[in-house]
Protein backbone atom coordinates (compact mmCIF):
# COMPACT_ATOMS: atom_id res chain seq x y z
CA UNK A 1 0.00 0.00 0.00
CA UNK A 2 1.14 3.27 -1.05
CA UNK A 3 1.24 5.90 2.02
CA UNK A 4 -0.68 9.26 1.78
CA UNK A 5 1.38 12.08 0.20
CA UNK A 6 1.81 15.61 0.72
CA UNK A 7 0.04 17.32 -2.25
CA UNK A 8 2.96 19.99 -2.27
CA UNK A 9 5.88 17.54 -2.39
CA UNK A 10 5.34 16.84 -6.07
CA UNK A 11 8.72 14.86 -6.36
CA UNK A 12 9.28 13.96 -2.88
CA UNK A 13 6.03 11.72 -1.52
CA UNK A 14 5.80 12.03 2.42
CA UNK A 15 4.09 9.69 3.79
CA UNK A 16 1.70 11.93 6.51
CA UNK A 17 2.62 12.51 9.15
CA UNK A 18 1.33 13.76 12.81
CA UNK A 19 1.48 17.57 13.26
CA UNK A 20 3.95 18.33 16.74
CA UNK A 21 4.53 22.03 16.27
CA UNK A 22 4.06 24.85 13.91
CA UNK A 23 6.10 28.06 14.77
CA UNK A 24 8.37 31.15 13.06
CA UNK A 25 11.59 30.79 14.43
CA UNK A 26 14.64 33.18 13.83
CA UNK A 27 16.81 30.52 14.98
CA UNK A 28 16.40 27.48 12.52
CA UNK A 29 19.31 26.01 14.86
CA UNK A 30 16.96 25.55 17.53
CA UNK A 31 14.55 23.27 15.48
CA UNK A 32 16.88 21.46 14.04
CA UNK A 33 18.71 20.58 17.65
CA UNK A 34 15.60 19.75 19.03
CA UNK A 35 14.65 17.13 16.32
CA UNK A 36 18.11 15.77 16.57
CA UNK A 37 17.97 15.12 21.11
CA UNK A 38 14.51 13.96 20.17
CA UNK A 39 15.62 11.43 17.69
CA UNK A 40 12.65 12.60 15.43
CA UNK A 41 11.32 10.16 12.99
CA UNK A 42 9.35 12.12 10.17
CA UNK A 43 9.98 15.52 8.40
CA UNK A 44 10.15 19.13 8.79
CA UNK A 45 8.48 21.77 6.47
CA UNK A 46 10.16 25.25 6.00
CA UNK A 47 9.30 28.48 4.91
CA UNK A 48 12.52 30.89 4.96
CA UNK A 49 12.10 34.64 4.72
CA UNK A 50 11.94 34.81 1.12
CA UNK A 51 8.46 33.35 1.19
CA UNK A 52 7.38 34.85 4.62
CA UNK A 53 8.03 38.61 4.06
CA UNK A 54 9.21 38.75 0.68
CA UNK A 55 6.37 37.19 -1.64
CA UNK A 56 8.85 34.28 -2.35
CA UNK A 57 7.86 30.44 -3.24
CA UNK A 58 10.76 28.66 -1.20
CA UNK A 59 8.60 25.99 0.61
CA UNK A 60 11.44 23.27 1.74
CA UNK A 61 10.46 19.85 2.62
CA UNK A 62 13.82 18.13 4.83
CA UNK A 63 12.70 14.50 6.06
CA UNK A 64 14.87 13.06 8.92
CA UNK A 65 15.11 9.09 10.36
CA UNK A 66 16.45 9.24 14.41
CA UNK A 67 16.89 12.94 14.20
CA UNK A 68 19.16 13.23 11.27
CA UNK A 69 18.22 14.96 8.06
CA UNK A 70 18.61 12.90 5.16
CA UNK A 71 16.49 14.35 2.46
CA UNK A 72 15.59 17.59 1.22
CA UNK A 73 13.53 19.24 -1.64
CA UNK A 74 12.01 22.00 -2.51
CA UNK A 75 8.94 22.15 -3.40
CA UNK A 76 8.62 25.08 -5.65
CA UNK A 77 11.56 25.12 -7.71
CA UNK A 78 11.64 20.91 -7.92
CA UNK A 79 15.37 21.49 -6.85
CA UNK A 80 16.65 18.32 -4.60
CA UNK A 81 19.31 17.63 -2.43
CA UNK A 82 22.24 19.64 -2.09
CA UNK A 83 20.48 22.25 -4.69
CA UNK A 84 17.68 22.61 -2.71
CA UNK A 85 19.35 22.86 0.57
CA UNK A 86 20.97 25.72 -0.85
CA UNK A 87 17.87 27.78 -2.24
CA UNK A 88 16.43 27.07 1.58
CA UNK A 89 19.69 29.28 3.31
CA UNK A 90 18.50 32.49 4.28
CA UNK A 91 18.98 34.68 7.57
CA UNK A 92 15.77 33.47 8.95
CA UNK A 93 13.22 34.18 10.36
CA UNK A 94 11.40 30.44 9.03
CA UNK A 95 8.30 28.95 9.41
CA UNK A 96 8.97 25.77 10.80
CA UNK A 97 6.34 22.76 10.68
CA UNK A 98 7.33 19.81 12.66
CA UNK A 99 5.88 16.31 11.50
CA UNK A 100 6.22 12.83 13.32
CA UNK A 101 5.65 9.47 10.64
CA UNK A 102 5.64 5.67 10.96
CA UNK A 103 9.24 5.07 11.37
CA UNK A 104 9.07 2.08 8.78
CA UNK A 105 7.40 4.78 5.96
CA UNK A 106 10.37 7.14 5.97
CA UNK A 107 12.93 4.33 5.79
CA UNK A 108 11.06 2.90 2.73
CA UNK A 109 11.22 6.55 1.92
CA UNK A 110 15.19 6.99 2.04
CA UNK A 111 15.59 3.68 0.75
CA UNK A 112 13.49 3.81 -2.23
CA UNK A 113 14.92 4.31 -5.75
CA UNK A 114 15.51 8.05 -6.58
CA UNK A 115 16.23 9.04 -3.31
CA UNK A 116 19.80 9.30 -3.81
CA UNK A 117 19.00 12.68 -5.96
CA UNK A 118 17.55 13.54 -2.66
CA UNK A 119 19.99 13.53 -0.40
CA UNK A 120 22.34 14.95 1.44
CA UNK A 121 25.26 14.35 4.10
CA UNK A 122 23.85 14.39 7.69
CA UNK A 123 25.71 17.84 8.68
CA UNK A 124 24.57 20.00 6.10
CA UNK A 125 21.32 21.30 6.91
CA UNK A 126 23.06 22.25 10.02
CA UNK A 127 25.99 23.81 8.65
CA UNK A 128 24.30 25.61 5.65
CA UNK A 129 20.43 26.41 7.31
CA UNK A 130 21.37 27.12 10.57
CA UNK A 131 25.53 27.88 10.83
CA UNK A 132 26.07 25.61 13.41
CA UNK A 133 29.44 23.68 13.35
CA UNK A 134 28.44 22.14 16.72
CA UNK A 135 25.07 21.09 15.66
CA UNK A 136 26.60 19.50 12.46
CA UNK A 137 29.05 17.58 14.38
CA UNK A 138 26.69 16.02 16.88
CA UNK A 139 24.55 15.37 13.91
CA UNK A 140 27.31 13.39 12.11
CA UNK A 141 28.00 11.36 14.99
CA UNK A 142 24.32 10.35 15.44
CA UNK A 143 24.15 9.43 12.19
CA UNK A 144 24.05 5.66 11.26
CA UNK A 145 27.14 4.56 9.79
CA UNK A 146 28.70 7.83 8.61
CA UNK A 147 31.86 9.42 10.31
CA UNK A 148 32.69 12.67 10.64
CA UNK A 149 34.06 12.63 6.80
CA UNK A 150 31.11 11.33 4.68
CA UNK A 151 33.08 11.17 1.19
CA UNK A 152 30.77 13.93 -0.42
CA UNK A 153 31.54 17.36 -1.46
CA UNK A 154 30.79 20.02 1.23
CA UNK A 155 27.65 21.69 0.45
CA UNK A 156 28.57 25.23 0.96
CA UNK A 157 31.56 24.88 -0.53
CA UNK A 158 29.85 23.66 -3.53
CA UNK A 159 27.09 26.59 -3.25
CA UNK A 160 30.02 28.94 -3.52
CA UNK A 161 31.35 27.47 -5.88
CA UNK A 162 28.53 27.84 -8.36
CA UNK A 163 28.69 31.03 -9.68
CA UNK A 164 25.86 31.55 -11.71
CA UNK A 165 23.56 30.38 -8.69
CA UNK A 166 25.13 33.32 -6.57
CA UNK A 167 24.82 35.90 -8.87
CA UNK A 168 21.13 34.79 -10.18
CA UNK A 169 20.54 35.14 -5.80
CA UNK A 170 22.32 38.93 -6.19
CA UNK A 171 20.30 40.02 -9.19
CA UNK A 172 17.41 38.61 -7.87
CA UNK A 173 18.04 40.66 -4.01
CA UNK A 174 19.27 43.71 -6.44
CA UNK A 175 15.77 43.82 -8.27
CA UNK A 176 13.57 42.87 -4.87
CA UNK A 177 15.61 46.07 -2.56
CA UNK A 178 14.87 48.42 -6.56
CA UNK A 179 11.16 46.82 -6.46
CA UNK A 180 10.98 48.07 -2.64
CA UNK A 181 12.52 51.32 -3.10
CA UNK A 182 10.41 52.55 -5.93
CA UNK A 183 7.14 51.04 -3.90
CA UNK A 184 8.62 53.12 -0.19
CA UNK A 185 9.19 56.19 -2.56
CA UNK A 186 12.87 55.64 -2.35
CA UNK A 187 13.99 56.39 -5.96
CA UNK A 188 16.65 59.02 -6.12
CA UNK A 189 18.52 57.32 -2.32
CA UNK A 190 18.57 53.88 -4.78
CA UNK A 191 19.90 55.40 -7.42
CA UNK A 192 22.91 53.17 -8.87
CA UNK A 193 25.68 55.73 -8.81
CA UNK A 194 28.18 53.40 -10.44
Amino acid sequence: MTPPTLDRSRGLHVPQGELLSSRVVTDLGVSLRRALEEALTGYVLLEPQETLLLDGDVHGVLTLEDGVPTLVYDVAADERGSRALARLADPGPYRVERYATDPEAISSLHGADGADAFRVPPGAPAEQLARDADLAGATRRQAPDVGESDGKADPLESFLADEERVAAIQEEARAEAKRRADEWGFTEEFADDR
